[in-house]
């Protein structure tokens, strides 16, 4: 079966560069459409330079560190959400708000009050907020009538419910939020670093592609993104995964 799974994302991969490599000779501008190995051979040479991975890390550390803090608060406003109405009455229109307020919006506002460092950070944290918010409630209020005639049966303490139901119920909207919220996180901070143009950040090297008409660096460092976050999805639900057999009541 991993066997097989691994032959239909190879398949994948090659139909879709396929794919890529036809429009491109149909557009037969390099300019416009560059051809993959042509991107793969610059992405190489790029790759020899120091000041890649120095782009590399700097992008991310803000993202990583904006999409964490907004995990963080997502889940003190879920519980605040979930454990007083009022104040969940409260909330829930400030998330309608960022939900609908464009990302371009909320960069240029952050660019009048923060540094080019504050802009990318805090972008992501606004972005990833709502997405984490909403996740977190669903588990909060997610109920296993079975689990919880169990904890009943064996007087559970507040904390014993909350380690062996809440939180394994929360798991799966997580593992779900992690996944959107990556993304959109990858989107917004390189976005944010494309308009604040940092120092050292994959989103000032889209920039200076985009001045120079650079397609082929265009490409390259969209494709260092893509991986970025992929990999960066992967380990942390790897990583909660390894961690949720904590709260296995079975155990």
């Amino acid at each position: 079966m991993r066997l097989r799974r691994i032959q239909q994302k190879i398949f994948a991969a090659l139909f879709w560069l396929a794919i890529w490599w036809l429009f491109a000779l149909l557009v037969g501008q390099e300019l416009l459409v560059p051809q993959p190995h042509f991107v793969l051979e610059r992405l190489w040479i790029l790759a020899g330079r120091s000041g890649f991975y120095l782009n590399i890390l700097n992008s991310l550390y803000r993202i990583s560190l904006g999409f964490l803090l907004g995990t963080a608060l997502g889940a003190v406003l879920a519980y605040l959400t979930t454990a007083n109405p009022w104040i969940g009455a409260t909330i829930e229109p400030l998330m309608s708000i960022i939900r609908s307020t464009p990302i371009a919006s909320i960069i240029i506002i952050f660019l009048i009050w923060f540094s080019s460092n504050g802009v990318v950070i805090s972008c992501v944290v606004l972005i990833v907020l709502p997405v984490m918010w909403s996740n977190f409630v669903a588990g909060i209020e997610y109920r296993d009538p079975q689990l919880e005639e169990v904890a009943s049966l064996f007087a559970f303490s507040r904390l014993k419910r909350w380690r062996y139901l809440r939180l394994p119920a929360i798991l799966p909207f997580f593992f779900a939020a992690v996944q959107s919220g990556l993304g959109i996180a990858w989107k917004a901070g390189v976005a944010a670093e494309v308009l604040s143009i940092p120092r050292h950040a994959i989103g000032a090297r889209l920039y200076d592609a985009k001045i120079y008409l650079e397609t082929t660096d265009l490409f390259a460092w969209t494709f260092v993104v893509v991986i970025l976050s992929i990999i960066l999805e992967k380990s942390v639900l790897a990583t909660v995964k390894r961690a949720s057999r904590y709260f296995d009541w079975r155990k």
